[in-house]
């Protein structure tokens, strides 16, 4: 009997896989596997979404007016040239699909969000991974697979799921070498746990340059990742091609109004802020102090630290004792990563059981 062939590049793709929230045997624990606040969501944004509550029966706004202008207002930017959409994730789908297809090429650093292939794969693309340099972005390995048929670069900065960060002069020189007809996405998921006043100078490209969108989220630091809001911004041309194959009422009414009550609470993106660089920085200091035994880890600038294992305790091992111990961590060997962990920063007391469960597992390994 006949039935529907799927088109072959999309058989090729590997479905994503979310973070784990139980263990093999059904336990709820410590789930430090994706890349969640630990501190959860501003009041005032849990306020709103619950009043959103009495409009049920209504379809949210299309065009995300009321996002779109807080957004504009909190980032000094022309509220036209906002796109959201139904997290970050949807509106890299939207920039794959608008400016890439069957022929083309997409280029994503190796060790970069898994999202990238998938968005990449999905409108028959042929994705082209670039060499990393330690687990960071290398922008001269970048620059050596682009060819007459590449589209799209996306570059995650902060890096997920190595937390590295690319710095200014290294994300001009990669846009300033790129083909004009080149979308460059920055994926700035991470932006708001950069320490200091480091910045990559996405946001002021994407303001001057005509082939630069930069991505945001909600889901990390505002707490917002159940209600799936993300948004972009470039130049009127590529978020108009965007626009048209948008789905139109992908964020809901209540996501709406929390993300706009948590736009106006600095204060908690600031304590967030700070607590996670406090505990990234104890954390990758613990880790460091098990050097010996062949851990390390890789400098991170977001709200998680990967955990390279180079030891007699492998990865794996450590991701099923840290599991027994009561934590769930990120495994990556559907991503090359085989030999490392992707470990998210919780609260103190989360972040000081877990150090000293490795502790354990790697005493028990020697």
């Amino acid at each position: 009997m006949n039935a529907p062939v799927p088109k072959p590049w999309i058989m090729d793709i590997a479905p994503y896989v979310p973070g784990r929230s139980t263990t093999d045997d059904g336990r709820r624990v410590v789930k430090l596997s994706s890349n969640e606040n630990p501190l959860g969501t501003p009041p005032a944004a849990r306020a709103a979404f619950a009043e959103a509550a009495n409009s049920l029966e209504r379809y949210p706004d299309a065009g995300g007016t009321m996002v779109r202008e807080a957004l504009a207002a909190a980032h000094g930017l022309d509220p036209a040239r906002i796109i959201h959409g139904n997290g970050s994730d949807e509106v890299l789908h939207l920039a794959a699909g608008a400016f890439a297809g069957p022929g083309d090429e997409v280029i994503f650093v190796r060790y970069g969000f898994a999202v990238y292939e998938i968005a990449a794969r999905r409108t028959g693309a042929t994705p082209v991974i670039a060499p990393d340099r330690d687990y960071a972005t290398d922008i001269d390995a970048v620059l050596a697979c682009v060819t007459t048929r590449t589209r799209v670069v996306f570059i995650a900065n902060p890096n997920n799921p190595t937390g590295t960060f690319a710095p200014r002069a290294d994300i001009a020189r990669l846009h300033a070498a790129l083909p004009a007809d080149v979308l460059l996405v920055l994926d700035h998921a991470y932006a708001e746990y950069i320490d200091g006043d480091q910045d990559d100078g996405g946001m002021e490209l994407a303001t001057t340059a005509a082939n630069v969108l930069v991505t945001r989220t909600f889901s990390k630091m505002y707490g917002l990742a159940a209600e799936r809001i993300g948004w972009g911004y470039a130049a009127l041309a590529v978020i108009d091609a965007m626009h048209r194959i948008r789905l139109p009422f992908s964020v809901t009414i209540a996501g709406q109004h929390a993300a706009v009550a948590a736009l106006a609470d600095p204060d908690w993106v600031a304590r967030c802020r700070t607590e996670n660089a406090d505990l990234r920085r104890w954390f990758s200091d613990e880790v460091a102090s098990l050097g010996n035994a062949g851990l390390r880890a890789v400098p991170s600038q977001a709200n998680f630290v990967l955990v390279v294992f180079e030891g007699r305790l492998t990865a794996e091992a450590a991701y099923k004792g840290l599991m027994d111990e009561g934590y769930i961590v990120r495994w990556l060997p559907g991503q090359k990563l085989p030999q490392a962990l992707r470990i998210t920063i919780g609260t103190a007391d989360e972040m000081h059981g877990i150090a000293a469960a490795l502790r354990r597992l790697v005493e028990r390994a020697a």
